[in-house]
């Protein structure tokens, strides 16, 4: 449930909203506080869902005392009107017995907002590719039906951009069948089932995820981040 922070409830219809699925190395989370922190976003609310872990701290973007004892809690949304963004910041994972009632008050929640498309920002274990997904960028990408037969060409964009759609890999070691192969990704949380569900709402939903290990993920979320920005121009390039 979305609970707004300013007087006036934002209208986020037309929006793109951007938010990161818990995944190995919080490489989606990290990339998400930098689009915020760069872009300057203002908080317009919070996102309240018991199927999070609480958590409750200062604020992580502070600028100065002024706002350096800001209340910060487990999800919340920022906006940037001009560039007609906003960002779910979620920043705990879901409960294990929870992620379906999860994923299903989040889908309620983009549909009624009204935002044009979404964008998940997640990651997957490197170690665990299959041989085709070693070669090139450790970038991929997933469109659900709907976004892949948008009228703003999403698809031949990201073509054009030279990224690769998220390969499916064979259920079984060996076998080449193409009538066993899945989408697989593996330490990615909640992506694959919050992508199926998508399909099955024709929701415009892109999916943006890289291969990666635990450690230090900063620069992970910053070439995340920097593919992101390819694809929309939220930030000119020096």
């Amino acid at each position: 449930m979305f609970l707004p922070s300013v007087e006036r409830a934002p209208c986020f219809k037309g929006f793109t909203l951007i938010t990161p699925a818990v995944s190995v190395g919080n490489v989606g989370q990290l990339a998400a506080d930098l689009i915020i922190s760069t872009l300057d976003m203002a908080r317009v609310g919070h996102f309240h869902s018991d199927c999070l872990i609480p958590m409750a701290g200062n604020n992580p973007y502070s600028r100065g005392e002024e706002d350096a004892t800001l209340l910060s809690t487990n999800a919340e949304v920022y906006c940037r009107s001009d560039v007609r963004l906003a960002v779910l910041q979620i920043r705990t994972p879901v409960l294990q017995n929870k992620m379906k009632s999860f994923r299903k008050t989040l889908v309620s929640w983009i549909k009624s907002s009204g935002f044009a498309r979404t964008v998940l920002l997640s990651s997957c274990h490197a170690h665990q590719r299959d041989d085709q997904q070693l070669l090139g960028s450790p970038l991929r990408y997933l469109l659900t039906p709907a976004l892949q037969g948008d009228t703003e060409g999403t698809e031949g964009t990201l073509q054009r951009l030279g990224w690769r759609e998220m390969e499916r890999v064979s259920a079984f070691p060996g076998v080449t069948d193409s009538d066993t192969r899945r989408l697989y990704v593996p330490g990615g949380g909640v992506t694959k089932a919050l992508y199926n569900d998508c399909c099955s709402g024709d929701m415009s939903m892109a999916v943006l995820l890289l291969f990666c290990s635990e450690g230090d993920n900063v620069p992970d979320a910053f070439t995340l981040v920097n593919h992101l920005n390819d694809w929309l121009h939220l930030l000119d390039k020096p």
